[in-house]
């Protein structure tokens, strides 16, 4: 069975900053440390039952830990298994991590944490019900009806005063094909999470399409398809994809092509622009995601 998707990401803020006792600092290294062994268990373990049961207990140990005060500033960068990512404004870090059962049955597992005034918690859990959401594409959903996915990116934009917050996701999806997300997250005024809304624009594609909630791509198992960020370029580059026996109604036929189309911010909307290059790129020259180990 393949390895969960081990993300290294820094939170850019030492929990040594956050003014976190002596006492609160020894007990979440603590914490810690049984907690990077129950991550390490619901990646490796060789039976289910194994996973799902680390599982279960990394979640008790998680929350437990997270009451600490100010907890919120204390990095868990030893729980490498479990992506960990803190938004750019500082107002929240946000947990994912999956259990599988097989190659073909995946559940990812998250919660937000939400920094406050006094260190308290708030908590938000992410409750993965991607299988019972039908149209994810034009679907709006909150903590509660999450479409799961392991994020390795947030990129933050605002617009009429209001924080809007792009995360980048992976989905292992299936034995057959892998997924990769662009969905927005923002916060309605009672600081409850809305994910998807109409941000993602296609009207100056060729054949223009409806707006959409959310974007993704889905390619054949270990074909490495993109999703990317790109800072310079102020730009979300997507490998552009086309299947590989000529049968496109079969994603996990799907291979990138060496072309590349993309996502521009304008105006409030993700605007999708058909082709990013006029040249394509030698192998080396495109846009890379972050490290990642499988």
């Amino acid at each position: 069975m393949k390895y969960l998707i081990i993300i290294f990401l820094s939170f850019g803020v030492l929990y040594s900053q956050a003014q976190i006792n002596k006492t609160d600092i020894a007990f979440l290294q603590k914490k810690q440390d049984s907690l990077a062994l129950f991550a390490k268990s619901i990646v490796e373990a060789r039976e289910p039952a194994e996973r799902f049961r680390s599982d279960s207990i990394f979640t008790r140990v998680f929350v437990r830990a997270l009451k600490t005060t100010n907890s919120f500033y204390f990095p868990f960068d030893s729980v490498l298994s479990i992506s960990r990512l803190y938004a750019p404004d500082s107002s929240f870090k946000i947990f994912t991590w999956q259990v599988s059962r097989d190659e073909d049955m995946h559940r990812r597992h998250g919660a937000i944490q939400m920094k406050t005034s006094d260190g308290s918690l708030k908590l938000l859990p992410l409750i993965d019900r991607s299988f019972l959401i039908m149209n994810q594409k034009d679907t709006i959903t909150n903590n509660e009806w999450w479409i799961g996915s392991i994020y390795y990116k947030i990129i933050q934009k605002t617009f009429n005063g209001k924080n809007l917050y792009t995360l980048l996701g992976y989905d292992e999806n299936s034995i057959r094909s892998t997924k990769k997300r662009i969905e927005v997250l923002q916060f309605d005024n009672n600081g409850m999470p809305i994910f998807g809304g109409n941000y993602f624009s296609f009207s100056k594609d060729t054949i223009p399409k409806p707006m959409q909630k959310r974007f993704w791509i889905e390619y054949k198992k270990n074909a490495n398809g993109r999703i990317t960020y790109d800072e310079d370029m102020d730009m979300i580059i997507v490998d552009h994809l086309i299947s590989q026996s000529n049968e496109p109604q079969k994603k996990y036929t799907y291979i990138p092509d060496g072309d590349y189309e993309g996502f521009k911010w304008v105006n409030g909307k993700w605007e999708h622009i058909e082709k990013v290059f006029t040249l394509k790129l030698e192998d080396g020259q495109a846009p890379v995601e972050k490290p990642i180990k499988k």
